[in-house]
């Protein structure tokens, strides 16, 4: 009887695996770095937000690059969604696909998303993070980024090192006065030149620091 039971049991999760809900479809849009819009077969529209990863809002450092990125891994491609949930704002909660390879665990690996530590189940997911922090990845570039949780929750970044305590830190205030990357970056993140950094990406000055 314990046997026939047991039996049961593996077939009626063998047949909830197999059953586990799956979307296919273009992306036609991507809203940030973690919320996208597919294309059904049969030309219904939906927005999947990705499951257990938080990308910085729109208006954060490095949420123009976050959405890049993801735009870059999934805009116009075919994808494959792995349903785990529907929110609060009427979006299809998900692991995305692209060709086997999952952008949730891509956006964390690129350093353009943090794990979303109140969802997040996969542990592998925090291993990328470790690895793209200790690499300075992406949004791990800046001395102290701010979780986009506490960031929508009006919490103010709290400046590792105060420009006015700082000695090295000069005059400077535009582009045009760096001479590096490197010195375009030590403005931004430790003295706090915000003017390097006008599209608000996390990247000071572009013309010298593109592709670095």
């Amino acid at each position: 009887m314990m046997l026939r039971g047991l039996g049961v049991l593996l077939a009626l999760v063998v047949v909830g695996a197999a059953t586990a809900e799956t979307l296919t479809g273009r992306v036609v849009s991507v809203s940030d770095g973690d919320t996208l819009t597919l294309l059904t077969a049969d030309r219904q529209r939906v927005k999947i937000r990705l499951a257990e990863i938080d990308a910085p809002e729109q208006d954060q450092p490095f949420g123009s690059r976050s959405k890049q990125s993801l735009s870059q891994l999934a805009f116009n491609k075919t994808v494959t969604v792995e349903v785990r949930a529907h929110d609060d704002y009427g979006r299809t909660v998900g692991v995305v696909f692209v060709a086997g390879q999952s952008l949730d665990a891509e956006q964390v690996r690129r350093g353009m998303a943090w794990v979303y530590r109140q969802y997040a189940t996969t542990p592998s997911l925090y291993t990328l993070e470790a690895e793209a922090k200790a690499a300075r990845r992406g949004l791990w570039a800046d001395s102290n980024p701010l979780p986009p949780w506490d960031w929508r929750h009006g919490e103010a970044p709290k400046p590792a090192i105060s420009a006015a305590r700082n000695d090295s830190c000069g005059s400077k205030h535009r582009c045009g006065e760096m001479a590096s990357c490197a010195e375009a970056r030590f403005y931004l993140d430790t003295c706090g030149v915000k003017s390097l950094d006008g599209d608000k990406d996390g990247m000071p000055c572009e013309s010298l620091c593109a592709g670095q």
